[in-house]
C-alpha cells in the first residue's frame, strides 16, 4: 500500500521551538489533549480494531511505564543506581509503536527507551543492569528482539538499517525500528542511514521522538523546518504526529510497517512530543526553560488524554483503575527488588567479552589489571 504523507503546514518563527509550542506546525492527531476523539478518513482505519479491553492495555502499559521511570529515578537520587535517562512524557510515543511490532521484528534504541524495552519483554531487573553498573549491556538482545541501548548518538540508525536490509536478503518480512531523538538528526550517522534505507528500499522505520530538547539547546536552534520535512529529500516518505496521542502513533506506526513488511520501503516518523523531566538524572533542566513552558506540555500529558477518553466511554471503572494501579506497584517493587539484588560483576570479568577470542593486546591488559588489583589484597586501600 501506499503510505499517506503528512505535510505539515508553514510555522512562524522557527519552526518547532520548543520555547512556542503553539506555533507547533499540524501533525496527525486522533485524540486531542482533552482526550476527545477528532477523525481522520485514512488514520481512522488503523485504529479501528481498537476496543474497550485493547485501549485498557495500552492505558496499563502507560501508567506501568510510568511507575518503572518514577521508581528508577528514584532509585539513582538514592544511590543505588548511577544514572537514569527519565522517560517522563514520552510513553505515548513509545508504547503506541512498540506494541505494533511482531516479535520477529527488532529494535534499535537510544537510551531513553524503557518503555519500548518493557513492551518487548526485558525483564525489569535486566532493565537497570547497566545503569546499576554490573551489565555492560543487560539483556539477550535475541531474545526480546531488541538491541541493548546505543549512547553513541544516531549509531543505531545504521544498525537498524544494516539488519533491515539483512531482512530483505533473507527473505524475511520482518522489519527493523531505530529510536532516536531530535538532536540525533544532525548527526551524519542518521543522515547516512537514510540515504543508504532509501537506496535499497530497506524495511526500516526510523522514528524519531522529536521531545524538544537536544539535551539543552531547543529544537528550533538546529531545525530550522519540521524534522519530518527532511528525509522526503532523500526518498523516504514521513508522517508527523502527535506523540501525545497514542491512537495517532500507533496508526503511523501501522501504516510504516504495513510499508515496510509488502516491499515498500522505509518510513520517517516525526512524534511531536516532550521531556517533561531531565535529559538525565544529572541534569537541572530549570536552567534553560522555564516553568510556563513546563506547564504547557504538562497539559497535554499523554497518559491523561487517554484516561479522559476512556472515562467519557465508561471504559475505565473502579475496578480497572485499581487494576492498573496494582500492576504499576508491582511492577515498581519488581524495579526496585531486582535492582537491589544485582550483584556485583568480579572485577577480571570486564575483560570476558571484549573479543570472541584472545588476543596479546588484551592479555597484557589484564595481566596489568591483575597486578593493579593485587596491590589493595589484604585489606589495603
Amino acid at each position: 500500500m501506499e503510505t499517506h504523507t503528512h505535510s505539515p503546514q508553514d510555522s512562524p518563527g522557527r519552526g518547532g521551538d520548543a520555547r512556542e509550542p503553539s506555533a507547533q506546525p499540524e501533525f496527525v492527531q486522533l485524540l486531542d489533549a482533552d482526550g476527545v476523539r477528532r477523525e481522520d478518513p485514512l488514520y481512522d482505519l488503523f485504529v479501528a480494531d481498537l476496543g474497550p479491553a485493547e485501549l485498557l492495555g495500552l492505558y496499563e502499559d502507560l501508567v506501568v511505564t510510568r511507575r518503572i521511570d518514577t521508581e528508577a529515578t528514584a532509585l539513582q537520587r538514592q544511590g543505588e543506581i548511577g544514572l537514569w535517562p527519565p522517560l517522563l512524557g514520552q510513553e505515548a510515543a513509545q508504547v503506541g509503536s512498540a506494541r505494533v511490532l511482531r516479535r520477529g521484528d527488532f529494535v534499535f534504541t537510544s537510551y531513553r527507551e524503557q518503555a519500548v524495552a518493557y513492551c518487548r519483554g526485558v525483564e525489569l531487573d535486566q532493565l537497570m543492569a547497566m545503569w546499576r553498573g554490573t551489565a555492560l549491556s543487560g539483556w539477550d538482545p535475541f531474545a526480546v528482539g531488541m538491541a541493548t541501548p546505543a549512547v553513541i548518538i544516531g549509531a543505531q540508525t545504521l544498525h537498524a538499517t544494516g539488519y533491515a536490509m539483512g531482512c530483505q536478503r533473507d527473505g524475511s518480512d520482518a522489519v527493523a525500528v531505530a529510536y532516536f531523538g531530535d538532536g540525533a538528526t544532525s548527526q551524519g550517522d542518521v543522515n547516512e542511514a537514510v540515504v543508504l534505507a532509501a537506496s535499497f528500499r530497506a524495511p526500516v522505520i526510523f522514528f524519531c521522538q522529536n521531545n524538544q530538547y537536544a539535551i539543552s539547546e531547543p529544537v528550533g536552534l538546529q531545525a530550522q523546518r519540521p524534522i519530518a520535512e527532511r528525509s522526503p529529500g532523500f526518498g523516504v516518505p514521513s508522517i508527523r504526529v502527535d506523540g501525545n496521542d497514542i491512537l495517532a502513533v500507533t496508526a503511523a506506526m501501522r501504516i510504516a510497517v504495513d510499508r515496510a513488511r509488502s516491499g515498500g520501503g522505509p518510513t520517517f516518523i516525526e512524534a511531536v512530543t516532550y521531556r517533561l523531566g531531565p535529559h538525565t538524572t544529572s541534569d537541572d533542566p530549570t536552567r534553560y526553560r522555564d516553568e510556563d513552558e513546563v506547564a504547557s506540555w504538562r497539559a497535554k500529558d499523554p497518559i491523561t488524554r487517554l484516561e479522559r477518553l476512556l472515562e467519557r466511554e465508561d471504559v475505565l471503572d473502579d475496578a480497572a483503575r485499581a487494576r492498573v494501579s496494582r500492576a504499576a506497584d508491582d511492577a515498581a517493587s519488581r524495579v526496585r527488588a531486582g535492582c537491589l539484588a544485582l550483584a556485583a560483576p568480579e572485577p577480571m570479568s570486564v575483560f570476558d567479552d571484549v573479543y570472541a577470542t584472545a588476543n596479546p593486546v588484551l592479555e597484557r591488559q589484564r595481566d596489568e589489571y591483575r597486578a593493579y588489583l593485587a596491590m589493595f589484597e589484604g585489606g589495603a586501600r
